[in-house]
């Protein structure tokens, strides 16, 4: 809707119910309903100028232009709210095991097999890579952290479990790719991931004191 479309819809005297009743219907959009108490105390503020107003008359086209500038003023302050809101969840869905997910390695794979059965690959994918990760905690590779994303599970595991490595990355990199919505799997995800679950669990981790002496020394030479 352009701004001279939606003047040409608006009355040229609306009254305080109708000037309200405009607001209502347009902060009842899902984008607004995010409900932090900042833009809910300037919400009520705004809804409350309306209470117990008079009739606006303006002459016809200035009314319909405040209004506009009105509910644009509005809009940009619930996107502007909003913005790291959205971006917050969006952060917490892509974390690979949440705070209140208890559930053993075992119990993802079963998850990943029922959503494999009806071919919702998404759901598969990133339950399979959960329950590589979980694993890895179970076994003491990695620490168990809840709330880590996926990238910083492959790279800290990969230290541990280097044949597995390149494996672990395209595992972090497919779980993203679903998590963020950024592109669609299939059947051949579910199958590298369950895969990948094996070779993980058939890997030997490495010792840390085998690490630390596989690590380049600085500065070292033959004296």
């Amino acid at each position: 809707m352009t701004l001279r479309s939606l003047a040409a819809d608006v009355p040229v005297q609306p009254d305080a119910d109708e000037a309200r009743r405009w607001l209502v219907e347009e902060l009842a959009k899902p984008e607004y309903r995010t409900e932090p108490s900042l833009l809910q105390r300037f919400l009520d503020w705004l809804l409350g100028l309306f209470d117990g107003a008079p009739t606006i008359d303006l002459g016809g086209p200035l009314t319909a232009v405040l209004v506009v500038v009105v509910v644009l003023l509005v809009a940009g302050i619930a996107y502007w709210v909003a913005g790291p809101v959205r971006l917050s969840r969006r952060a917490t869905s892509s974390a690979v095991v949440h705070d209140d997910d208890a559930r053993t390695a075992a119990e993802m794979r079963a998850a990943a097999d029922a959503a494999a059965s009806r071919a919702d690959w998404a759901t598969a994918t990133l339950e399979r890579f959960r329950a590589v990760v979980r694993s890895l905690e179970e076994r003491a590779v990695l620490d168990a952290r809840p709330g880590r994303t996926a990238w910083e599970a492959a790279e800290a595991a990969g230290e541990r479990v280097p044949d597995v490595a390149d494996g672990l990355a395209r595992g972090a990199h497919l779980f993203d790719d679903v998590a963020y919505g950024k592109a669609a799997v299939g059947p051949e995800a579910d199958a590298f991931l369950r895969a990948l679950d094996e070779r993980t669990l058939a890997t030997r981790p490495a010792l840390r004191a085998e690490l630390a002496h596989s690590a380049p020394t600085s500065g070292g030479g033959d004296a």
